[in-house]
């Protein structure tokens, strides 16, 4: 008889594969740590009154751009940009690091490589922040558990739009915000 082991898989089901198997060995290589819940995730977003987004770009077709226009157009937070390269972004002053912004943010949205998490979560620290939210897409297990070490809540490869417009008002498959709720299936 083959030793299996469970998976969990990230919806949630469980599965036996063979303990020998190539996919078993990967899978236990992938992600053990786990992030706030979808409601933990929106009591942060009610609580929050302004987000300093970090790695943020000039450049419209930057996702940090999109974010940040998402952001300054849709909600009431107050919106800070950091980017030391840049002297505005989206018509507001860029600052340098987040020790230069003129109030110390709820939130710290960052788009940054996954190498330089463990430097902006010393950054964020140091700060003050109580949360750092890690973009869509951006994995460090290691630098998560660090931020957390620190007392951080972190949220880790979430979009911040994508998780705002979800909870408030509707989003559209390709992730822009239609401002209507509706369980219809659209007629074509």
């Amino acid at each position: 008889m083959t030793d299996t082991v469970t998976t969990q898989l990230s919806n949630g089901l469980t599965c036996d594969l063979p303990a020998s198997s190539p996919l078993a060995k990967l899978l236990r290589t992938q992600r053990t740590w786990v992030g706030p819940s979808a409601k933990e995730r929106l009591a942060i977003l009610r609580r929050a009154k302004s987000i300093a987004i970090v790695g943020a770009s000039p450049n419209a077709t930057r996702s940090s751009y999109f974010v940040g226009t998402y952001l300054q157009q849709s909600s009431d937070y107050r919106v800070y940009f950091v980017n030391p390269n840049a002297d505005t972004i989206l018509g507001q002053k860029a600052y340098p690091d987040l020790a230069s912004l003129p109030e110390i943010p709820d939130i710290v949205d960052v788009f940054r490589k996954a190498s330089d998490i463990p430097s902006v979560i010393d950054d964020v620290v140091a700060a003050g922040s109580k949360t750092v939210w890690i973009q869509l897409g951006i994995w460090n297990e290691d630098a998560a558990v660090y931020g957390e070490s620190k007392g951080l809540t972190v949220v880790m490869d979430r979009c911040i739009k994508v998780e705002h417009a979800r909870f408030h008002g509707g989003l559209h498959l390709l992730g822009f915000d239609t401002g209507q709720i509706s369980a219809r299936k659209t007629i074509r």
